[in-house]
């Protein structure tokens, strides 16, 4: 289990401290004196929080946290300081330190700051310690190789029937591809290398290929992740977390299905790369507090990190707020099948269908991936949650007007985007939260790959290469019963947002799909509202932002992910489509939306 390290030469104060944090579980050693913390370290190689008082008469603090710094550059050091010794301990936080408090220092706030420096060492030892997944130079040189190399392959294998900017969009669609499963080079990279492809290989104008990257669903997820790091900073992840548990128990099996079914249904009312940032950085918490960091991830913290991404985009469909999918089908529902599916119907439609795949994601996660925790340890344990404080407040009525406006949206005709701008320019004006703050803590890299996402998407549908590649593969499934039709439907919606974004999957297959439904005499509506359910199941991390910013914490491979998401989608996509061939020829006539 790691350990809280406190230096404080006053004897009162440092008993104090220790006590309070030992009560909440934590494993404390204490000095009064960093004199000797390089033995110290040596002893306790798995200190990850150093709390540390400035002003002490055998060596500074200042001293202190440049040894700690140099024998182990990951550890987290709050810097405690008196009055009048301040500016010292800002130009300190400036450097290594990862903040300071100023005595008497509320313990619940520093608690809170422990917790997040814990969170931080989590994230930062993969990068310090290694953790199994790094390579050397040679290697990524060679992946990168191999990917360009599989690019030039397909770019002068002659193909029939395709178009030469089609061909050239396939031959950039497997380089970029390999690089992202690969890793090659960071994913971040690779997205504006998706944009700069597009442009080199004359795919398409530079003013095609970059404005995907800043379209309104893309924007739209920008603000949405911002939402998420907000919710986190003011403590209302935190509070999710201490009510799941409350509700669950220490039982790992009920707190699992607890969390999977809160992550997919407010991925319908949020988005789910919102959710996914809150539950993550809602349990890594505990995964430090019982001893799991990134070099030592095990199945307990796996199972958590790969299904809380699976679930929340397995629940982004139950209403068109959870992604930028559901917006894309409406319009296209709207524009060429003539039919306006309102809020609140797409609600009755969808959400009992996120209860299902909620349930069989959880399902597969524990069977493929079982975390072999019965129950939480000991000193996982929950207090009584302190009252909301008032940028919690604050936040919490700024998401509710704006989900009130999203819900009338039909009538303001406000585009969602434009109500999650409003309410960040609140929560920012009003101080609830430092913009400095949240976009320090954005995961911009997972923006990045979501914009390249939609360009390739676009790119796909304007080149005739989602149409060529849909002729390859409808052919095989033309002819035979109802069910294997959409079952086919239902994976190439699948593997096709495993490319890419969800909402760039939804937006080139629906023109793809819609006449083929019309040429086999299937209900088109049924086609069109089942793309925003299978395009929710993917099969790569790059499939979906919620996947990718929980790849970035470090606790599981690639491999790891794709053990459970190929399974899990081949499955769900056959339970989903059986559910939507009992439910929805009942609800759709009665809703009115019989015929189409």
């Amino acid at each position: 289990m790691p350990k809280l390290l406190i230096i404080d030469d006053e004897n009162d104060f440092r008993e104090t401290i220790t006590k309070r944090f030992e009560m909440r579980g934590y494993d404390v050693i204490s000095y009064e004196s960093g004199k000797e913390i390089e033995k110290i370290l040596s002893k306790n190689k798995d200190i990850d929080v150093c709390i540390l008082d400035l002003k002490m008469p055998e060596v500074s603090g200042e001293e202190v946290l440049q040894r700690i710094k140099a024998v182990r550059p990951v550890t987290q050091v709050i810097i405690l300081t008196g009055h009048g010794s301040t500016e010292s301990a800002v130009e300190l936080s400036r450097k290594d330190a990862f903040t300071y408090l100023q005595k008497p220092v509320d313990i619940d706030k520093l608690v809170k700051i422990v917790e997040e420096a814990r969170t931080k060492h989590g994230l930062l030892i993969a990068d310090h310690e290694g953790n199994g997944r790094e390579r050397h130079w040679k290697k990524n040189l060679l992946y990168a190789s191999i990917a360009i190399l599989s690019g030039i392959i397909i770019a002068i294998i002659p193909l029939q029937g395709i178009e030469p900017r089609a061909h050239h969009f396939l031959a950039l669609l497997v380089t970029v591809i390999l690089l992202w499963v690969t890793e090659a080079i960071p994913i971040g990279v690779t997205a504006f290398l998706t944009g700069g492809g597009l442009i080199l290989l004359g795919i398409q104008t530079p003013a095609h290929a970059w404005e995907p990257y800043a379209n309104p669903a893309v924007m739209f997820v920008l603000m949405i992740i911002m939402f998420g790091v907000i919710l986190n900073e003011v403590g209302i992840a935190q509070r999710i977390l201490h009510y799941a548990i409350k509700i669950a128990g220490t039982n790992v099996l009920k707190f699992s299905i607890v969390i999977a079914f809160a992550s997919s249904i407010t991925s319908s009312i949020f988005h789910d790369a919102t959710i996914t940032i809150i539950f993550l950085f809602a349990v890594i918490p505990v995964f430090i507090k019982m001893g799991i960091t990134i070099d030592k991830s095990n199945n307990f913290s796996k199972f958590f990190t790969i299904m809380i991404p699976l679930t929340a985009s397995a629940g982004g469909f139950g209403t068109i707020l959870g992604g930028g999918r559901n917006p894309v089908a409406l319009d296209y529902i709207e524009k060429y099948i003539g039919v306006h599916v309102g809020f609140v119907d797409w609600i009755i439609i969808q959400m009992p269908m996120v209860l299902v795949s909620s349930l069989a994601t959880w399902a597969v996660c524990w069977l493929i991936m079982p975390p072999k925790v019965k129950e939480f340890p000991a000193e996982i344990r929950t207090e009584k949650m302190h009252p909301m404080s008032k940028n919690e407040k604050g936040v919490g009525i700024i998401f509710i007007i704006a989900f009130i406006l999203w819900g009338i949206s039909d009538f303001t005709k406000l585009h969602v985007s434009v109500v999650a701008a409003l309410a960040l320019t609140a929560i920012y004006s009003l101080k609830f939260v430092s913009i400095k703050t949240v976009i320090q803590k954005f995961s911009w890299e997972a923006w990045l790959v979501f914009g390249a996402g939609v360009s390739l998407g676009v790119a796909m549908l304007e080149t005739g290469a989602g149409k060529w590649l849909a002729d390859q593969f409808f052919p095989l499934i033309k002819g035979q019963s109802h069910f294997v039709v959409y079952y086919g439907i239902a994976l190439f919606g699948s593997i096709i947002t495993s490319f890419m974004s969800n909402s760039a999957a939804t937006a080139l297959c629906l023109p793809v799909l819609d006449p083929i439904a019309i040429d086999m005499g299937m209900s088109r509506l049924f086609t069109a509202l089942s793309l925003p359910v299978t395009t929710s199941f993917i099969m790569l991390v790059i499939g979906c932002p919620p996947s990718i910013i929980s790849y970035s914490t470090g606790y599981f491979s690639q491999w790891d992910f794709i053990k459970v998401a190929v399974p899990k989608t081949l499955i769900l996509c056959a339970i989903m489509v059986i559910v939507m061939s009992i439910y929805w020829p009942i609800i759709l006539p009665a809703l009115g939306y019989g015929g189409k």
